[in-house]
């Protein structure tokens, strides 16, 4: 018998205990104050107009929905991106951006490159899905969890000792697990250091506007490395900012060095693609083409993004104060310096396994909470079952 999703395994526990007061703290979706599922007001705006167009619901080509990948690559890059208006971007719709990651994979191992380096620590799905592309995954020392703070010095140590040519991946914002971003002089740094080893930049961006509310803020990193003129590859989803979860959407975009490499590059990311999945669903690609290409739409978008941010935001004030409140002596300052949907929060497998055998608070073992699962109903009662834990 497999082992359960260290992830979605909780949620399988969670759902078989009795217990009135649980919580789940582990899966990376938005829940609003009420606990339950967010759909945004303008998916449902969104989805009015398409069933309106009566549309069909034949096969996307391979590349999947040609203009949601022109809308989702300028939500990235910028309606003003060079290498855009250059027609030096190859990019394919992916199945969210776990799609993504797994087809870049395969499609780098295909040409020869052998490892990519990763932050420790990373989005656990990382590591199997480019081992079973059949890359070796290598670490970068990225979080000091003794001062709860970005390892930057030794990030940068391990950056220049990367061998030339290798792959590096970056979180583009709201770092998971940790929610702990370089600031925008220090992602200069790391731009520098990347061009003189000749590293391959390759971002993971799945919370562009739910990071900071801010949909050009949160892309900063990545424009900065265009500007500076490195040929990029990014992985989008759009799982977290437009609450597309099951849905599946996702991109896929490299950069070339000129319009026919791009086009070479895109031909090969085709060939990756259709023995895997031979092609994307459209629904949720038409949903969000719609929403970016609509000004009052996406204007909607971005204050509704916004109000999830703020609210998870909202959410790491009261549980900090709260385990102040329960007499922590402990310094919880990091849970409200972090960003994003996770709060890093520090506490040890053995507590993690504590607080779920003892109070019922389901999180993953190296201590990532889900700040979507905070509420206001239930803030008091985990900040005192951590306390508790913790004391």
């Amino acid at each position: 018998m497999a082992p359960p999703d260290p992830i979605l395994g909780l949620s399988e526990a969670f759902a078989k205990d009795d217990y009135p007061q649980k919580v789940i703290l582990g899966v990376g979706a938005y829940r609003g104050d009420d606990g339950k599922p967010l759909v945004l007001q303008c998916v449902r705006d969104a989805e009015e107009i398409i069933m309106g167009q009566k549309l069909d619901h034949e096969y996307a080509g391979i590349v999947g929905e040609p203009k949601f990948i022109s809308h989702a690559l300028k939500f990235a890059y910028g309606d003003s991106s060079a290498p855009l208006i250059e027609n030096r971007v190859a990019g394919v719709q992916t199945l969210s951006g776990t799609g993504g990651l797994r087809v870049f994979g395969e499609l780098v191992a295909k040409f020869g490159h052998k490892h990519i380096y990763v932050p420790n620590p990373t989005w656990g799905n990382h590591i199997p899905i480019f081992t079973n592309a059949g890359l070796e995954v290598r670490k970068y020392r990225y979080y000091d969890s003794k001062l709860s703070s970005l390892d930057f010095d030794n990030m940068l140590k391990d950056l220049e000792d990367m061998p030339k040519g290798s792959i590096v991946l970056l979180h583009a914002c709201a770092h998971n697990p940790t929610g702990m971003d370089p600031t925008l002089e220090q992602w200069s740094t790391i731009s520098q250091i990347c061009k003189t080893r000749s590293l391959l930049p390759f971002f993971d961006c799945a919370y562009q506007c739910f990071a900071s509310g801010d949909a050009d803020q949160d892309a900063q990193a990545i424009r900065l490395f265009v500007s500076d003129g490195h040929q990029i590859a990014l992985v989008q989803s759009f799982s977290k900012n437009f609450g597309l979860y099951g849905q599946r959407v996702g991109a896929l975009s490299v950069i070339g060095a000129d319009e026919d490499e791009a086009k070479r590059v895109l031909s090969q990311m085709k060939i990756v693609i259709r023995p895997m999945y031979s092609n994307p669903p459209r629904h949720g690609a038409r949903i969000v083409s719609a929403i970016l290409e609509d000004a009052r739409l996406r204007g909607d978008f971005v204050s509704q993004c916004r109000g999830m941010a703020d609210r998870i935001n909202v959410m790491r004030g009261e549980l900090r104060g709260g385990l102040e409140r329960a007499g922590s002596n402990k310094n919880w300052e990091h849970v409200t310096k972090q960003i994003g949907m996770f709060a890093y929060s520090g506490l040890s497998k053995e507590e993690c396994e504590l607080l779920r055998d003892k109070h019922h608070v389901y999180l993953t073992l190296d201590g990532r909470i889900s700040m979507a699962g905070v509420t206001t109903a239930n803030v008091d009662y985990i900040a005192n079952a951590i306390h508790d834990v913790t004391k």
